[in-house]
């Protein structure tokens, strides 16, 4: 039997009104479209007060940033960036060209190409958010990307040190120090002194999401996103502590982030919910996370492990935190999800902060159709083919003829036409019997 202890609001209270968001972001695209950089700049310096020369940070100006970082945290950026791109090379590697001779002197072949060039943003707002550098940028480059544009905006009107740092050490080519919708559609749209790029890829408000969501098409996207969201999975072996202290670590995103706990004991989440009542009064983020998680958290009682796997897969979370006294157990049952940490050795703030998996992951539900940013999401796959024995072409060719014909696509079965009478010799009844003008290589 499975029970609420604790529900969110009705969406419909909490819901955020996003024609507003809609109708700017079009207005603001609409702009950059038409008047390139300066849109961009009376946007920058509507919304962020920042309206330098130029946008790109110079060489020498980075390399000035990055000598006044504490080396403690250029050390610890390092580290992560190592964590990420160790694990980004593993995937990439799992990704094998090849080529296979299918019939005889029927090659068919694939490659995995990278994107020309792709915009990496960093979101900024209160905070430095230096991990979306190491995600963002260091997997473009492992990928195999040529040219990284990154961007990111000012904090209260000045350079956040630490985030250029990060992304000048992931590899970033370029370095702007813009952010917003302005700064989507400058590298989506290009303009005269910001490059066009192929794919976008980074989090971001939800003003950011919705410049990328119109913008798909015209450029790649990493996916839709959504607010930050965590799922703990927890049975009576957890320490309902250390659950309460991993819930508020993602509330504090922001405060519509969904903090969902599943647990087996009715006992366990209810000491669960006291601790984060507790805690929340003290925390410095606690104006994002107290309304998260009276507006969106939820506390859900299911009769045991399995059940608790299945409710969980319903949410499609973008994280789940398994607590359990057979952590692995959710590697078979589970389907839906973003990411999953297993056992009370790591947590979502791993994932988020230091182990080198990505933490741009898919949010509301979009984990039922698809995973996170990874390396292959620079990669473009694509095939080829080649027929040099004339046996194989001439019988692919009526195969293709007959099978054209079928769907009505005279055209189609033409082209097969041609390449079975120039290996067969027989004529063309389409051409009144005329012979092919030359024999075909």
């Amino acid at each position: 039997m499975t029970y609420a202890l604790k529900k969110p609001m009705p969406k419909e209270q909490v819901a955020q009104d996003l024609s507003e968001v809609r109708d700017r972001v079009t207005t603001i695209i609409a702009d950059v479209r038409e008047r390139g950089d300066a849109a961009v700049r009376d946007h920058s310096e509507r919304f962020d007060r920042w309206s330098p020369d130029s946008f790109r940070l110079p060489g020498e100006e980075i390399e000035r940033i990055v000598a006044g970082v504490p080396r403690q945290v250029l050390d610890d950026i390092a580290f992560v960036q190592d964590q990420v791109r160790g694990f980004a090379q593993r995937q990439r590697d799992s990704m094998a060209d090849f080529e296979a001779e299918t019939l005889p002197g029927v090659r068919l072949g694939q490659r995995h190409i990278p994107v020309a060039a792709a915009g990496a943003y960093v979101p900024g707002g209160r905070y430095p958010l230096t991990a979306s550098a190491h995600m963002t940028v260091v997997t473009a480059k492992v990928a195999g990307v040529p040219r990284v544009s990154a961007c990111t905006p000012p904090i209260r009107g000045e350079v956040p040190a630490a985030t250029v740092a990060a992304m000048h050490m992931a590899g970033a080519d370029e370095i702007y120090m813009l952010g917003g919708v302005q700064a989507v559609a400058a590298m989506a749209i290009g303009t005269e002194t910001i490059g066009r790029v192929n794919l976008i890829a980074g989090p971001g408000n939800a003003y950011v999401a919705e410049a990328k969501r119109q913008l798909f098409g015209e450029v790649g996207i990493d996916l839709f996103a959504g607010p930050t969201e965590i799922l703990v999975i927890a049975d009576e072996t957890a320490d309902p502590f250390v659950t309460a202290v991993d819930l508020l670590s993602q509330a504090e995103h922001g405060p519509d982030s969904p903090a969902v706990l599943v647990t087996t004991s009715e006992r366990f989440g209810r000491t669960v919910m006291e601790h984060i009542d507790r805690l929340l009064p003290g925390m410095p983020t606690r104006d994002f996370a107290a309304p998260a998680w009276r507006d969106h958290g939820e506390v859900v009682v299911t009769g045991s492990v399995d059940e608790a796997f299945a409710v969980a897969d319903t949410y499609a979370s973008e994280h789940v935190q398994v607590l359990t006294a057979e952590p692995r157990r959710a590697l078979e049952r589970m389907r839906d999800y973003g990411a999953l940490f297993l056992g009370a050795g790591t947590c979502v703030s791993y994932g988020d902060k230091v182990i080198g998996t990505n933490h741009v992951l898919p949010t509301r539900g979009a984990a039922r159709y698809t995973g996170g940013l990874w390396v292959g999401k620079y990669l473009k796959t694509v095939t080829y083919q080649e027929v040099t024995d004339p046996a194989a072409s001439a019988r692919l060719g009526e195969v293709c003829g007959r099978a054209a014909r079928v769907e009505l696509f005279e055209g189609h079965a033409r082209s097969g036409d041609v390449r079975a009478a120039a290996h067969s010799g027989t004529a063309l009844p389409w051409r009144d019997g005329d012979a092919l003008e030359r024999p075909l290589a």
